[in-house]
């Protein structure tokens, strides 16, 4: 059980409040058919995918394969921006109510390796917007989710952070930009050397209800 006392919630995106891949694959598809490639994007291929820098799913999509890339990189953030306000994702159980919660309690924020508008859209699509203090984005600052994580930190002036995730790349991150890591295990993916572990949600917001009544 933690012990510390937090002034800081940073989440992650998707595979920690929200299903969205299903969209994603979507989006995928229609640019690639509009790009004239005949492929197809399977939710398992993305899944494998997610926590992942725009570019690096580029290249573990396509490989090898000629594909001009700022090209096509251009195509699917504009198909992005405009099909994921409408398309969206499937919040997990509890998420809305807990995010109001918590922000009762503590500031709140979000970093992801998302474009520009990902974590934008995610707010207004969700109704989230007003409880989330601040935001960064890989599309937004071209750094990693460590240095960002550092960045939002420096810019919020938090003293005691920590960063809720679903895979290991998060825990990574996290500890790199020096702070704890609490894995959401209902999500994408695994982890190893967590610090902290939640099965849904709402265990999440218990978990985080004791600590400030300590």
């Amino acid at each position: 059980m933690m012990s510390e006392k937090f002034d800081g919630i940073i989440f992650d995106m998707d595979g920690t409040l929200w299903d969205a891949v299903d969209s994603y694959c979507t989006i995928w598809n229609v640019t690639l058919m509009e790009f004239g490639i005949k492929a197809e994007v399977t939710r398992d291929r993305l899944l494998s995918c997610m926590g992942l820098t725009i570019d690096a799913i580029f290249d573990r999509i396509f490989g090898g394969q000629a594909v001009d890339r700022n090209s096509f990189l251009r195509l699917i953030a504009k198909n992005e921006d405009a099909m994921m306000p409408g398309l969206g994702g499937v919040l997990y159980d509890g998420v809305k109510d807990g995010i109001a919660r918590l922000s009762e309690r503590y500031r709140l924020f979000m970093v992801s390796n998302c474009g520009s508008d990902g974590l934008k859209n995610f707010l207004i699509y969700t109704g989230l917007t007003s409880y989330v203090e601040g935001t960064l984005t890989n599309g937004e600052t071209g750094l990693d989710k460590a240095a960002n994580l550092r960045l939002l930190v420096e810019r919020y002036s938090l003293s005691s952070p920590v960063y809720v995730g679903d895979i290991q790349r998060d825990c990574d991150a996290a500890h790199v930009a020096g702070m704890p890591f609490v894995w959401a295990s209902y999500g994408f993916g695994t982890c190893r050397d967590y610090d902290y572990k939640v099965k849904n949600f709402v265990e999440l917001v218990k978990m985080f209800d004791d600590i400030h009544e300590r």
